[in-house]
């Protein structure tokens, strides 16, 4: 398969994927999609992450993150989408038509790679190396995904867009994470839990169990609002 094949696949299964009738999760896609909504959820990380390291070592973590972030925004906005020049599927001539809209949102002129899949992705890796939960990673990779499926329901991305900016959060968050090691091992002495009341990496399991109940209410609350902002979207 070349290159154009590729391109008119990935195309035809936006068209697919975005071939939607239900003002339910139009309102829901609305809502996930948007940064604000999921600040609670960062306020807690923040809180576990301090709570449980020293402050200076948590500045260490919060800068790591800073810097994973950027490098996968970075990466994804600053780099490939002004250099492949690749139009949203709400701004591609060919299709731009055929795509449906949420309130009128096209987004910006380029989309690849996507940096919502980019930042969302880094973070979800990143967090989930630094505390070391299954269930919790798992919980992480959820939350990565809802905002970045979003980006495709509402036609402003194609799955291709979504993969490759997914791909390239997680490969920054793994090389961010090694830095952070590497720092940590030569500034931040940190022992190994084996307490079933901590996880491996020192986070206790109690403190990763209330940023695991925000990220669930923080899905509800997703539910309940989009329900609600249907009524006053521009549909």
């Amino acid at each position: 398969m070349d290159i154009q094949q590729l391109i008119e696949t990935d195309k035809s299964l936006l068209l697919t994927l975005n071939d939607n009738d239900s003002l339910l999760w139009d309102g829901v896609m609305w809502i996930a999609t948007d940064t604000k909504t999921w600040i609670p959820a960062i306020v807690v990380l923040l809180y576990v992450i301090f709570k449980n390291n020293k402050f200076s070592q948590g500045l260490a973590v919060l800068l790591m993150i800073a810097v994973a972030v950027t490098l996968a925004d970075q990466i994804a906005s600053g780099f490939c989408k002004p250099y492949f020049a690749r139009p949203r599927p709400t701004q591609d001539a060919e299709i731009m038509y055929l795509v449906n809209v949420v309130n009128g949102y096209r987004g910006g002129a380029y989309g690849f790679m996507s940096s919502h899949a980019a930042n969302t992705f880094v973070v979800a890796t990143f967090v989930s190396l630094l505390i070391r939960s299954l269930p919790f990673s798992v919980m992480m990779y959820v939350w990565a995904a809802i905002p970045t499926f979003s980006r495709i329901y509402l036609g402003v991305h194609y799955p291709g867009d979504i993969l490759f900016g997914a791909a390239e959060g997680c490969i920054v968050g793994i090389l961010v994470y090694m830095l952070y090691r590497f720092l940590q091992k030569k500034f931040f002495a940190r022992p190994q839990y084996i307490s079933t009341q901590y996880t491996s990496t020192g986070y206790a399991k109690g403190d990763v169990t209330l940023l695991y109940t925000i990220l669930l209410l923080t899905y509800f609350y997703a539910l309940i609002a989009g329900m609600i902002v249907t009524r006053t979207l521009n549909l």
